[in-house]
């Protein structure tokens, strides 16, 4: 990594001027990387310090001749329009890691990023939660017709209705805090996909087995068949029109009201998608 080849040369600088008793100078530091032949380039990432606050954005002294810019909207992954004061007071006269985006010949500057940076490490984890099909437990940050949003290391990811729990759907979702699995996380078109239901459904694992026939409670009818939430697990389960057990079924809601209470059997259990198909066919 280009951070730690500038801080082998820096050191190698330090250690000859302590031999001739003289202190580290940036002009030292820049005569080096000619004598090391090195470069500076986009995609490198580098070692700097921001030492100027401007109306755009902040100076970073990179220890070389060039110039260093970090924009304000590349400062977090978060919204810091309304927050450069902070993190220049932060920052300032801190050495950390910078990414370089690109460098501008006309005004010899580079173009730093600290949110590329944090970017390409949210997705390092992300990675990582998905290899371990870890549950997270995580805050709603705003919805929408489509369904919900939080945030997964820093990155905004979309709950779906389809996959959020009936009672999550009850609730006001704002604020909310619920648990998830990750369904779909592709880092080259950046979407973020979680999955509440498959995440209970996961911590109930334990509860609920194909062939238990448990008791639940109507709370959704449709053509195809009735939603029944479970009462030992308050998971979501389908009890299609074909699992009734009835040979002509003209309206289902002539045979079923919201909050009745039945018992079913359960049929099958998709852990990858958090659904649960059951049957009142067979239930001795």
């Amino acid at each position: 990594m280009v951070y730690y080849q500038i801080i082998y040369i820096k050191n190698s600088i330090m250690k000859k001027s302590e031999q001739i008793n003289q202190g580290f100078t940036e002009k030292d530091f820049a005569s080096m990387l000619k004598e090391y032949n090195y470069s500076l380039n986009p995609g490198d990432v580098v070692a700097g310090t921001i030492f100027n606050k401007e109306s755009c954005g902040f100076l970073v002294n990179v220890g070389a001749e060039i110039a260093g810019f970090l924009p304000i909207e590349e400062v977090s992954l978060k919204n810091t329009k309304n927050l450069t004061s902070i993190y220049y007071l932060s920052l300032h006269n801190q050495t950390r890691e910078f990414f370089i985006m690109a460098y501008k010949r006309d005004s010899k500057q580079l173009i730093l990023s600290i949110r590329r940076l944090e970017y390409i490490r949210a997705w390092k984890r992300i990675k990582q939660i998905e290899s371990e099909d870890v549950v997270l437990r995580l805050k709603i940050t705003r919805s929408n017709k489509g369904g919900a949003i939080a945030l997964v290391e820093g990155l905004e990811s979309f709950i779906p209705n389809s996959h959020l729990a009936i009672e999550m759907k009850m609730l006001q979702i704002k604020n909310s805090s619920v648990s998830c699995k990750l369904l779909l996380a592709n880092e080259k078109t950046n979407q973020l996909i979680l999955s509440n239901k498959k995440a209970v459904l996961s911590i109930a694992t334990n509860q609920l087995n194909v062939g238990d026939i448990v008791e639940g409670t109507v709370v959704k009818m449709e053509k195809y068949g009735v939603f029944v939430l479970i009462n030992k697990t308050n998971i979501l389960a389908l009890l299609h029109i074909s699992e009734l057990g009835y040979k002509n079924i003209p309206n289902i809601r002539k045979i079923f009201n919201i909050n009745d209470s039945l018992k079913v059997k359960v049929i099958h259990i998709d852990m990858e998608q958090g659904r649960i198909s059951v049957s009142q066919k067979n239930l001795n």
